[in-house]
């Protein structure tokens, strides 16, 4: 029987770009090439990743998410109604440099014509494995700003935010569906930033209730995946924050775990790869045939865990959580930004190599 995403080897999703390709887009933006020539090396480079992503040994394949600056904002900034801003909330712990902009909601949300679907097409056609796509969770349109970041003259209220958030994934998710899509992955740090008590603060500032956030959100998405098709494979992924090998949330999952188990997802991709994430005893809840991707493995530095040090860390897991029900991954990607994380190429292609020779010894369905 052919193996279901998640699998017992899988990543997050992006990969350092490289550097041809960061200096097509940097000669994009001066106004030196166009948007074929553009389109033409990011091709490439999506073509040579996915083969180094097959030879490593990964069924789930990504473009790395190449054709984007940011892991979310790219996806984001097509929804109708949604702008981009400067960032005044939480920070990333990397003083006077630059932070992401945030996702403002200016008017109606809507997604009125597909959004990265040609983009998944293209990586269908270019690997024989899984095709993964990653975009982020609808509730990314509400962590950063909350209810300030939301125009009250388009929503007096929010429950009719969350119902147009909500019908506008519906219908960006079927456009990838329509594509070919059968791996979608939705990148979601609010669970994990919410377990910070100064992000509680923060939230309490915007107007927001923190404690119902979780329960919010995990509404929305489960309300995103009212129709999705039987053979579509999701996950959720969340961590505490990745962007040049920075962070910004920490504290254990427990305030949040209940609610992001009650997702109607297949899987969970959960950063536990330092002591900021906590220890594994929120797993015991669990629902019994979904599965957690331990992230293990971390990207923000190039220093390669030990084989050992990982079957270690999961039969840790295993107290909590049948074996059978885990798999294991980086705990984030290596460049959920274009700048990139603090490591090499070759230490970003050594850590995906060491989780698929550590599943390949865990479990002995790898592959299956």
């Amino acid at each position: 029987m052919q193996a279901q995403a998640p699998f017992r080897a899988d990543q997050v999703g992006s990969l350092l770009r490289p550097a041809a390709l960061a200096e097509t887009r940097a000669r994009f933006k001066r106004g030196e090439v166009d948007a074929a020539a553009l389109r033409a090396a990011e091709d490439a480079a999506i073509t040579e990743a996915v083969r180094r992503q097959e030879a490593v040994g990964l069924q789930g394949i990504t473009d790395g998410e190449f054709r984007r600056d940011w892991w979310h904002l790219d996806f984001l900034a097509q929804l109708d109604g949604v702008t981009l801003q400067d960032n005044e909330g939480p920070k990333f712990k990397i003083a006077g440099q630059e932070q992401p902009p945030i996702a403002t909601v200016t008017g109606r949300v809507a997604c009125s014509r597909p959004i990265m679907a040609d983009d998944f097409a293209f990586l269908a056609r270019t690997t024989t494995r899984t095709p993964k796509m990653t975009i982020p969770s609808p509730s990314m349109l509400h962590l950063r700003g909350g209810r300030a970041a939301i125009s009250r003259e388009a929503y007096p209220e929010l429950d009719a935010f969350w119902a147009d958030v909500a019908a506008a994934y519906r219908q960006a998710i079927a456009h990838l569906y329509g594509a070919g899509c059968r791996y979608l992955q939705l990148d979601d740090i609010t669970f994990a930033y919410l377990c910070d008590p100064q992000i509680q603060a923060k939230c309490r500032a915007n107007g927001d209730d923190p404690a119902a956030l979780p329960a919010t959100y995990a509404c929305v998405i489960n309300e995103a995946l009212r129709d999705k098709p039987a053979d579509l494979r999701v996950t959720i992924h969340t961590c505490r924050g990745n962007f040049k090998s920075a962070w910004v949330a920490e504290g254990g999952y427990e305030p949040v775990v209940e609610a992001m188990f009650s997702t109607a997802v297949d899987g969970y991709f959960m950063e536990f790869d330092s002591v900021r994430a906590g220890g594994f005893e929120p797993l015991k809840v669990l629902p019994r045939g979904k599965k957690v991707v331990l992230g293990l493995v971390t990207t923000k530095v190039g220093d390669l865990e030990s084989a050992d040090a990982l079957k270690r860390r999961i039969d840790e897991a295993a107290q909590f959580v049948p074996l059978q029900d885990l798999c294991l991954s980086p705990q984030c990607g290596f460049s959920s930004t274009h700048h990139g994380n603090a490591l090499s190429v070759d230490d970003q292609w050594r850590k995906l190599e060491r989780v698929v020779e550590v599943a390949r010894g865990v479990w002995p369905d790898f592959g299956a």
